[in-house]
């Protein structure tokens, strides 16, 4: 669906046409969706997120006024849900998942080695903040303008975020298994 066809879902929607605002709501799904996940790194709470932004998205229909494109508006929306859900996450006593394997002589010792990290993994051991202008700009190709936008933030933040959120990624995905922020402090 081209931006001409979103345009007029959106007038339709917004003069009350049920079925255009569902049309609507159904051509953003999937967008809003992989950016949830992308941002969250969890499933079950992008899930939740891309119903949460779906919901801002039509209560705030009405404020819509058309000087961004449609979707820049939604992943605003989305962005700032999935930020709202990553604060919520800090203020949560975390969860420690222990991982077992058997050990030489068939005994089991917990193991800390990790192989290989994915993307989504590293995204998800981003500092929000990098995390979100790093997503937006190289997952969903947004232009700086529209993240700073999105994000509430001057343009040269958004790119100071994306250069040190890409630069803490390709640490962590270099081999470099510590938290990002962590300094290791080792003695030749």
């Amino acid at each position: 669906m081209d931006g001409d066809d979103v345009g007029r879902l959106v007038v339709a929607a917004q003069a009350g046409d049920k079925v255009a605002l569902e049309q609507l709501l159904r051509t953003q799904y999937d967008r809003i969706f992989a950016l949830a996940a992308k941002l969250l790194g969890d499933r079950r709470d992008a899930e939740d997120a891309a119903q949460e932004a779906l919901i801002a998205v039509v209560r705030g229909l009405h404020r819509f006024d058309g000087r961004s494109a449609f979707p820049t508006w939604v992943y605003r929306i989305t962005t700032n849900v999935c930020l709202d859900e990553l604060r919520r996450r800090k203020r949560r006593p975390p969860t420690v998942e222990l991982v077992v394997e058997a050990g030489p002589g068939g005994r089991l010792h917990d193991s800390t080695v990790v192989d290989r990290m994915t993307v989504d993994e590293a995204l998800a051991r981003l500092p929000e903040e990098y995390r979100a202008a790093v997503v937006l700009r190289d997952l969903c190709d947004l232009e700086y303008a529209e993240i700073a936008e999105g994000l509430g933030i001057p343009a040269g933040t958004v790119r100071s975020r994306i250069a040190r959120g890409r630069a803490q990624l390709a640490e962590l995905l270099g081999g470099n298994q510590t938290d990002p922020g962590e300094r290791r402090s080792e003695v030749p």
